[in-house]
């Protein structure tokens, strides 16, 4: 299959993140380019991108896609909160922009052996780095009810956590392993209720965002990687943060509005003693969202959230 992943909030993302020629910008999590391309176009021939992912299919695909920058990209396939090391490893002392475009690709998503999709039976993998050690199948199959049940109300908000955690328990101790996406599905099922299965989107999606969160430390990676970014820019940098999901938002939220505010002492004194001063300026105040004409060419681009600031 193809590495086909439409950038979503293109236009509104390039137009925050303003790439102008011989800039140095990351994209941190490349993908098949689509992004980066376009950040390229703007600040070559004389600019340097540093393009991050952990997916060898898609730094394949983005290699392909912007080919006639090749000597003046680094492909990188690491973690992107590892963003800090590999710019001391590049010897890059300070950014002009960073991108971050967290979440699971089209790609990954319609991949059948990736494990991703609740909508194809596959592999129960989820692994977005395929060297990881550890796959959804582990999870599943390995962890306590208790620790199960807690990582679907947590990163899958899943109001039937504990059920589907004691059924998939119950499975996997009468039945053996469970090792297909499909198992998982109709344990799911069998899990909740019917009415609560007839209201709302699939039944399987939250734990299987949740499982995929967990396998891959999405969160703590996510929030590792805004803190490195705002780190890296140099005054006047601009990062740009597009999220899927709820959780991701609000970390980036709080990451940002607490590096935008100044001073934290208590009302009533008579001068500040804290000393603290913004470290950036928001660009956006409410998250932008995508238009209904981008929603409808790609169903993927309505729970996106894009959020940016500049450094000063």
């Amino acid at each position: 299959m193809r590495f086909d992943h439409k950038p979503v909030l293109l236009r509104e993302t390039i137009a925050l993140l303003n790439p102008q020629p011989g800039e140095i910008f990351v994209d941190c999590t490349v993908g098949g380019g689509g992004h980066s391309r376009e950040i390229a176009a703007r600040i070559m021939p004389a600019g340097r991108l540093i393009a991050i992912d952990r997916d060898e299919a898609a730094l394949l695909a983005a290699r392909e896609n912007l080919h006639p920058w090749l000597d003046r990209i680094d492909f990188v396939k690491r973690n992107f909160a590892e963003l800090k090391a590999i710019l001391a490893e590049l010897e890059v002392a300070a950014v002009d922009g960073i991108l971050l475009d967290v979440g699971v690709s089209s790609y990954q998503l319609d991949e059948q052996e990736r494990g991703f999709s609740y909508h194809v039976d596959a592999d129960l993998d989820m692994r977005m780095d395929q060297k990881s050690k550890v796959s959804a199948r582990d999870l599943v199959n390995k962890l306590p009810e208790a620790e199960l049940a807690r990582i679907l109300r947590d990163f899958g908000e899943e109001l039937w956590a504990q059920r589907i955690a004691r059924f998939i328990v119950e499975r996997r101790e009468k039945e053996g392993p469970i090792e297909t996406t499909g198992q998982l599905v109709e344990i799911i099922k069998a899990a909740i209720p019917a009415r609560a299965r007839r209201r709302g989107p699939h039944p399987a999606r939250r734990t299987f965002q949740a499982l995929r969160i967990a396998v891959n430390d999405e969160l703590g990676a996510l929030e590792q990687a805004v803190h490195a970014a705002l780190d890296s820019l140099r005054p006047g940098g601009r990062l740009a943060v597009i999220t899927f999901h709820s959780l991701e938002d609000r970390i980036v939220k709080k990451i940002l509005a607490n590096a935008a505010a100044g001073c934290v002492c208590p009302p009533g004194l008579p001068q500040c003693v804290c000393g603290k001063k913004p470290q950036i300026k928001m660009l956006t105040g409410k998250p932008i969202k995508a238009q209904a004409a981008e929603v409808a060419e790609n169903p993927r681009a309505r729970s996106a959230k894009l959020r940016a600031a500049v450094k000063f």
